[in-house]
């Protein structure tokens, strides 16, 4: 038998997922699609899992580790319900430490977790977004994006997000998001699903298709009706 060895490169993942803070509470939004390597190949599939009916969990990265996260948050759950049945449930922030402890802790074992996750909610009147990564990197923030989202998204986030933005404002910000990176990320869908999380629980929506553009001069000339080349055309 030859060393016991654990897995160092995703292969089943989905791409970024956008959240932030609004005015009743907190909303994540992502794409449906799992890539399969480079293929897109499992694009019905939902990357936000609820959590004390207060808590939502977003994740892009290894899809499998992700159902493993959502079986032990499911056990907590349970166990937190059942077992203690002190009538408490947990909170939004207690979920993001516990991931935060768990990520780390398969961190120093040199067997990560290949997710990057958001994880907000609310409880008692009081509205949590947390970032927590495989290298149980934490932090709080009132907007935050993962993977490409970092970089194309964020953008986008810090000039237009406010703190007292309606739903429909908050929905429009991260379809702003969520089309930039389907038109730029070769992992990402045109086929989203929003999460709400309220004072009321938590609801995760059905998915929808976003109306995409594909009619650019520059996508439908050939190179010589464009005359890029500077020259004179064929």
């Amino acid at each position: 038998m030859g060393p016991h060895t654990h897995t160092q490169q995703p292969i089943t993942t989905g791409s970024s997922v956008i959240a932030l803070k609004y005015k009743d509470g907190i909303m994540v939004a992502c794409d449906t699609m799992v890539a399969y390597g480079s293929s897109l190949r499992f694009p019905d599939n939902t990357r936000i899992h609820s959590v004390a009916n207060n808590t939502l969990v977003g994740a892009m990265g290894e899809f499998s580790d992700f159902q493993q996260i959502k079986k032990d948050l499911d056990e907590l759950e349970y166990d937190n319900l059942n077992l203690k049945a002190d009538g408490i449930t947990l909170s939004p922030k207690q979920v993001a430490s516990w991931l935060g402890r768990v990520m780390y802790n398969r961190r120093t074992k040199m067997n990560p977790l290949w997710n990057q996750l958001v994880v907000g909610g609310v409880k008692d009147g009081k509205s949590t977004l947390a970032y927590v990564d495989l290298q149980g990197t934490y932090y709080e923030e009132d907007y935050m994006a993962t993977g490409f989202g970092m970089h194309l998204a964020m953008p986008l986030l810090r000039t237009y997000w406010k703190a007292d933005m309606s739903e429909e404002e908050a929905k429009a910000l991260c379809q702003s998001c969520l089309k930039l990176l389907f038109y730029r990320d070769c992992k990402a869908s045109c086929k989203i699903q929003y999460a709400l999380a309220t004072k009321e629980g938590t609801k995760i929506e059905e998915p929808f298709k976003m109306d995409t553009f594909w009619e650019h001069a520059t996508w439908t000339k050939s190179a010589a009706e464009l005359n890029l080349g500077g020259g004179s055309t064929w």
